[in-house]
């Protein structure tokens, strides 16, 4: 590991600076990727602003109904929290579907949003990666391509997401709140917040230097039968080969994202319309465009089968 500085802040505006002003700075919470990837020496900030102290851990209703949740709240505390389950059920289930117990208990809903991808050819320093490093290449285009994207992706990346809280999010509408360097805040729609890899697949989100995420806001509860299956290749502590998360309601109607298949949580509103319709026609145009290879085309069957499993059981219940 690389010598690095350290420094504690006791307000988001003074930790705004402080990762603004020193160049390669990074937040610190949890820590649950970003000490993972200092130990593979592909995150080597020069300097760590240490956030836990800014009290942005609490779970508080909003004046319009929603909820608004610190960007320090830990995985678990979000996933057992009383209104969560009660009317954010879909993200509750996503959390608990996240990662073990000892993770949940240290990861952050901000750090959450911005963990980054588990593309094995990421994480190997010898392979070309232009993620890690721009301009490189990328050795996963015409590599093992089993986990890699179906959509979204470009001829520089075909990385996923590996966040399945995100993708929960992505389907209850949430907002990021932010603060500045200056002290100006602004709120981002989840679904602008992760962003498509095009040419530059090294800038993940709408984040702009400095920029710290101070609390995710949910809208007021949807109603319906909340759900969220993840599919695996192993029962515990594995990423999503395709996860879907649904709220569907008693006519069949609802708001469905996808996870696993592409860059960002996937959502496609117009193919929300043909819920009352099917899997089979949801998923034709939830994936319309998509680019596959011989390893990674079973996702899309994937994607339809999982629906349809999840639309019969939501009818039965």
């Amino acid at each position: 590991m690389r010598v690095f500085t350290y420094q504690r802040v006791e307000t988001p505006v003074e930790a705004a600076v402080a990762a603004a002003t020193v160049p390669g700075a990074r937040f610190i919470a949890g820590g649950t990727n970003l000490l993972d990837l200092m130990k593979l020496e592909i995150e080597t900030p020069a300097h760590l602003v240490d956030i836990n102290g800014l009290g942005l851990d609490r779970i508080e209703p909003t004046a319009d109904g929603g909820l608004r949740i610190g960007a320090l709240v830990r995985n678990t505390a979000l996933a057992a929290d009383a209104t969560v389950r009660r009317d954010y059920g879909v993200l509750s289930r996503a959390l608990l579907a996240g990662a073990s117990a000892q993770l949940r208990n240290k990861a952050t809903t901000a750090g959450n949003l911005l963990q980054r991808t588990r593309c094995p050819y990421f994480y190997d320093t010898n392979q070309a990666c232009n993620k890690r490093q721009p301009g490189s290449g990328c050795s996963a285009i015409g590599g093992f391509s089993r986990t890699h994207a179906v959509i979204g992706a470009s001829d520089a990346c075909v990385a996923t997401h590996p966040s399945d809280m995100a993708v929960a999010m992505r389907v209850l509408d949430a907002q990021v709140e932010t603060v500045r360097p200056g002290g100006a805040t602004r709120t981002i729609p989840i679904a602008d917040f992760h962003r498509l890899p095009g040419t530059t697949p090294h800038i993940e989100t709408a984040l702009r230097p400095g920029e710290l995420i101070t609390g995710v806001i949910l809208p007021k509860p949807l109603g319906g039968q909340h759900l969220y299956h993840k599919v695996r290749d192993r029962a515990s502590y594995a990423f999503a080969l395709v996860s879907v998360a649904l709220v569907v309601q008693r006519d069949g109607s609802g708001r469905l994202a996808v996870g696993g298949v592409a860059h960002k949580p996937w959502r496609v509103e117009e193919a929300e319309r043909h819920l009352p319709r099917g899997a089979g026609a949801v998923t034709e145009r939830l994936l319309q465009g998509a680019r596959t290879t011989e390893e990674n085309a079973f996702k899309i069957p994937l994607v339809q089968r999982t629906l349809a499993a999840m639309l019969a059981g939501a009818k039965k219940g």
